[in-house]
């Protein structure tokens, strides 16, 4: 800095600094949305493994919804490996003949009616208060006038038994979710619970 005054060594150190902080700051605002994505996703993988069943009080207790299967007749397959060990499977698995009617477990509305390469055609019911999501996959078809919006009862139609999605061919069985809501979550949100200790009739959820 030969032939700078100290006053002006002292304004290009700090005009200097200024500058990297500014640098800094703007690298940290650019990276904190998928920083708080990943650390939100980190926490949820945390709480499934410490969250075998439900942690706070459901609507009311679950139908088993496929009409015709007793309570007594459901094993459990939580946990059980999926996709050669890739992952876990959250849920339960209710085998019964093709085109057997599938029924709603609780009250809720329905949030979303999908098609996907895992569940196949699959619909997503949040309950009346939005604590819990209850999930039907691999479904052949929807009930008639099953549609985004409408309310329902336990035990009212959603659909029948099917094989699609990655359930396998000829592989007819429903594939039940359960999931607790927090604040915000969308339909594909939520922390998965082991469904069946509610339908086995061994825990009610309070």
């Amino acid at each position: 800095m030969r032939g700078l005054s100290i006053s002006g060594a002292l304004l290009v150190i700090v005009i200097i600094l200024m500058a990297m902080t500014i640098r800094v700051r703007t690298e940290i605002v650019g990276e904190s949305p998928p920083l708080a994505v990943h650390v939100q996703a980190e926490r949820r993988l945390a709480q499934w493994a410490l969250v075998p069943s439900p942690i706070g009080p459901l609507d009311g207790p679950l139908t088993v919804p496929v009409q015709g299967v007793a309570r007594t007749s459901l094993a459990s397959s939580w946990g059980d490996p999926r996709g050669g060990g890739a992952r876990a499977h959250h849920g339960i698995d209710i085998a019964a003949p093709m085109g057997t009617l599938v029924i709603a477990a609780a009250s809720g509305r329905v949030e979303r009616m999908a098609e996907n390469p895992a569940g196949g055609t699959t619909v997503y019911v949040r309950s009346p208060a939005g604590k819990w999501s209850y999930y039907y996959a691999h479904l052949l078809a929807y009930a008639p006038g099953l549609q985004e919006g409408k309310m329902l009862l336990p035990g009212d139609p959603i659909g029948y038994v099917g094989d699609t999605g990655n359930a396998g061919a000829g592989n007819y069985h429903l594939h039940f979710g359960l999931s607790r809501m927090y604040p915000g979550d969308g339909w594909w949100q939520g922390v998965p619970v082991d469904p069946y200790p509610l339908l086995a009739g061994s825990g009610t959820g309070r």
